[in-house]
């Protein structure tokens, strides 16, 4: 007995040691200025906290797609994920709100519903058991293919990829009356260049990084839907960590991530513009079919409510926003 008491005793510092060490999954990759913001981030916690608590990042997807990561989170071999919304609306389902199809027409709209939304998703999340820090503008997504889409009916026509395990854009789909494949994100350049698929929604610097953009010849000029990233640590590992030092985190990360959300915007802003200069052509959809778009993204909103992937009662509260918005241009 006395000999296993002093083996505990000397693996002491060696758990506390792992406990301070938040293990963080991303699907973006290694080199990204949110991946490069994480890993600067880290360094200085380090430095605040002397070495207490440390940020070890796995860029690129490493640790597989959001269920995979979400199961090690479970038996604490990683501790949090930068991810989209929709990775946590297990926690929160109003995560989603930013991604209602067809909300926005440009990013006045969004950010004004962000002023007044985003403290109300981090709220949620916390209540869920995520501790987050701010979230990341991840630019509009927009169609892209082989062949040119302006209409639903084309869009029905093209291979079109959907991210496996996301039940929220797979109602969507189903809403629009389209029959996706889905994939992991790291299947899709392959099926792009074997043509598996042929077409994608997804915001232009998405497609610049994951070089999917080589693989397509058009655009629809139309912003599809919003999308955002945001870091959730489980509670139960962020909690192990002194209020101190969860202070101190906070701080950091909260700075980190405000800086982030700037530097994103103007990163999907450029990527547009970097798009069209590869020589993607821009389409776009006639004022019918832009109606008949939006008539089913109606469509596809309101069974998302019916079904419980967002609230009737946030729904309304984005809209109420946007009316407003557009009211006073």
């Amino acid at each position: 007995m006395l000999r296993l008491a002093t083996i505990l005793v000397a693996l002491l510092p060696v758990w506390a040691s792992a406990a301070n060490t938040l293990k963080i999954s991303t699907l973006y990759p290694d080199g990204t200025t949110i991946v490069t913001g994480l890993k600067e981030a880290g360094k200085e916690i380090a430095e605040k906290t002397e070495g207490r608590v440390k940020l070890k990042v796995y860029p690129g997807g490493v640790m597989g797609d959001d269920r995979a990561v979400q199961r090690k989170i479970r038996i604490g071999q990683l501790h949090g994920q930068v991810a989209q919304g929709g990775a946590f609306a297990s926690a929160y389902k109003d995560s989603q709100i930013l991604n209602v199809p067809l909300a926005f027409n440009n990013y006045d709209e969004v950010d004004a519903v962000r002023a007044e939304l985003d403290p109300v998703i981090q709220q949620g999340l916390e209540e869920g058991g995520w501790v987050s820090f701010g979230l990341i503008d991840g630019g509009f997504a927009y169609v892209m293919s082989e062949n040119p889409v302006k209409s639903i009916t084309d869009l029905r026509n093209q291979k079109l990829w959907l991210p496996a395990n996301d039940e929220g854009s797979a109602k969507a789909a189903k809403a629009f009356e389209l029959s996706p494949i889905l994939l992991n994100i790291g299947s899709v350049l392959t099926s792009l260049q074997t043509g598996a698929v042929n077409a994608f929604a997804a915001p232009p610097v998405a497609a610049l990084t994951l070089q999917w953009y080589s693989r397509v010849n058009y655009l629809t000029d139309m912003p599809l839907l919003y999308t955002f990233g945001t870091l959730g640590i489980h509670e139960k590992f962020f909690k192990r960590l002194s209020a101190e030092d969860q202070q101190v985190v906070r701080q950091v990360l909260e700075s980190t991530f405000a800086k982030l959300d700037t530097e994103s915007r103007q990163e999907n802003l450029s990527a547009f513009q970097a798009v069209k200069q590869q020589g993607l052509e821009v389409v776009g959809p006639s004022p019918e079919q832009l109606a008949e778009w939006r008539d089913y993204a109606k469509r596809a909103t309101a069974e998302l409510v019916e079904e419980g992937e967002i609230s009737q009662e946030m729904l309304d509260r984005l809209n109420a926003i946007l009316a407003q918005q557009r009211e006073g241009q």
